[in-house]
């Protein structure tokens, strides 16, 4: 990977790297350097083109579309409770990280030196988000047909991992407290920080008898999911929990 003097990758090397990888020849090849390049290199820096955000947030809604088309074409006589559940694990962050890793997508991110010190070609987070933003290049640049030439390889092994719809962990650790007849787990909002495009939300949730969790994401939703897997997570392995009368 070619480096600049602050080692910082080559945007345009890398994007031309990048887009044999994708298998799409790019008419306009800025629309992956731009997906590809965080902010850390753009932040007071008269660089051309901008960061991943604008087109992380177009890839966000060209996958689940796909996904949804997808999952209707392999499942046809399954509800749409149970197709939600499988979207939603299809979309999710660790979805997206583990096809940005299966790409080794990390050696073309173009980050600053600190970000890179800092374990950012490792960053789950940061993985899941440039993969987003490749999406929504191709999307850009050749429409939904080179997006969906993208993303139908690579998520059809997603996909057919495990036949039976998964369940997200919300609706586990519900069914967890119901089972031991206790009340329904409760959610509180702690925080939220962050520009408004780019949002960073704290909650907490709490089981009847156990210590709350604390979980973090990008939506309200993505950071009650975390707290509830952590949270289902003691439980499983262990953790009692003080049985105690409702209060009035």
């Amino acid at each position: 990977m070619a480096l600049d003097e602050s080692g910082t990758a080559s945007p345009r090397f890398a994007a031309e790297q990048l887009a044999a990888r994708l298998g799409h020849a790019f008419d306009d090849i800025g629309l992956l350097r731009e997906a590809l390049t965080h902010s850390s290199t753009t932040a007071g820096r008269n660089t051309e083109g901008g960061s991943y955000e604008r087109l992380e947030f177009l890839g966000d809604r060209v996958l689940g579309l796909i996904v949804a088309d997808m999952l209707l074409k392999a499942f046809p006589a399954e509800p749409e409770g149970d197709l939600a559940r499988r979207h939603a694990y299809l979309v999710s962050r660790e979805a997206l990280a583990e096809v940005a890793r299966t790409l080794g997508l990390g050696a073309y991110l173009v980050i600053s030196r600190g970000e890179a010190e800092g374990g950012g070609r490792a960053n789950p987070g940061l993985l899941a988000d440039v993969c987003e933003a490749a999406i929504g290049a191709l999307y850009s640049d050749g429409g939904l047909e080179a997006a969906r030439a993208f993303v139908e390889p690579h998520w059809r092994p997603l996909l057919d991992q495990d036949h039976a719809p998964p369940q997200d962990a919300k609706t586990a650790l519900q069914e967890w407290a119901q089972g031991r007849g206790l009340p329904l787990p409760l959610y509180r909002e702690v925080s939220r920080e962050g520009p408004a495009h780019e949002p960073r939300f704290t909650v907490t949730v709490e089981v009847r008898g156990a210590q709350p969790q604390r979980g973090e994401g990008r939506s309200k939703r993505l950071a009650e999911q975390e707290a509830a897997a952590r949270l289902l997570e003691r439980l499983i392995n262990g953790e009692k929990v003080e049985r105690r009368d409702d209060r009035t």
